[in-house]
């Protein structure tokens, strides 16, 4: 058993810890370099990220993550809900479908929408036959927000829909004896309960969608500036590391500040639902 664990420890210093040091350690260099050979310790690279440009792109990438995740919970809860209601094998089959096409590569599964939703892909060659379109589906936020929602569904689907199948029945069954009918039981006794499912969809959705860049990049056509296509460009095209480094070390300290609120959120709502089911 120490063995797995200090195996364990040793893959955690070289691929987590040591990558975060050498991003810290970048972060705080004032010359625009790929290296440590003119290092030079400075905090412009923090300063020059509070500008309101760079400000600005930061809150519209808040927005749009905390929109995606949005629609993902008012999308995941009720499927996983009516999914978790379902017999055990037609609910295995029907989350298998949410499954497979997360085996998929992400880039590929975002391509897919450059054939469904261009100018002549399926979708307007399909509002064609009836004299519609052609409708203008690309590069804009709603075709963002569409490649957020289809590839981070699943994450808000899964944890719900595990949690609400491993409420006691006996729950449910003891809130009916005592004359709840069907909406105070999702109310009173399978909301509160599935809450913990609920925060974790919400934190495993909003914290990829607001660092990825790849949508923004296929679906938006660079008309959509978030975090992570600025962070994308101090690494690729400008070859700023220091201030592409400084912007994940911020975008670090947000996520950790998210993960923070929604696990106080939980701790919360754990205490107040365990008193609270049954009245």
């Amino acid at each position: 058993m120490k063995k797995y664990s200090y195996m364990y420890f040793m893959w955690a210093v070289v691929f987590i810890l040591f990558p975060l040091i050498l991003i810290l350690a970048y972060s705080f260099n004032g010359n625009v370099s790929m290296g440590f050979e003119n290092y030079s310790f400075s905090l412009d690279n923090y300063k020059l990220f509070f500008e309101p440009l760079y400000l600005k792109i930061l809150a519209i990438s808040v927005i749009v993550a905390l929109l995606s995740t949005l629609i993902c919970l008012i999308i995941g809860y009720p499927v996983a809900y009516i999914i978790s209601r379902l017999p055990e094998k037609v609910r295995g089959n029907l989350i298998l479908l949410f499954v497979i096409p997360m085996w998929m590569n992400f880039l590929l599964r975002t391509y897919a929408w450059l054939t469904l939703l261009g100018n002549n892909g399926l979708l307007n060659k399909f509002f064609a036959i009836f004299g519609l379109g052609p409708f203008d589906l690309m590069y804009n936020m709603k075709a963002v927000l569409l490649g957020m929602v289809y590839n981070f569904l699943p994450f808000m689907v899964l944890p719900i829909y595990s949690v609400l199948l491993k409420i006691d029945k006996k729950l449910i069954d003891a809130a009916k004896d005592l004359g709840a009918n069907d909406n105070m039981v999702f109310y009173k006794v399978i909301l509160p309960l599935s809450l913990p499912g609920v925060i974790t969809g919400i934190t495993m959705v909003f914290i990829p969608a607001i660092s990825t860049f790849v949508i923004s990049n296929l679906l938006g056509g660079n008309k959509f500036y978030l975090i992570g296509n600025l962070i994308e460009q101090q690494f690729t095209f400008t070859g700023n590391w220091g201030f592409g480094s400084a912007i994940s070390i911020i975008l670090i300290i947000f996520m950790l500040i998210s993960l923070f609120v929604t696990e106080k959120f939980n701790k919360k709502s754990n205490n107040k639902g365990g008193g609270e089911v049954l009245w």
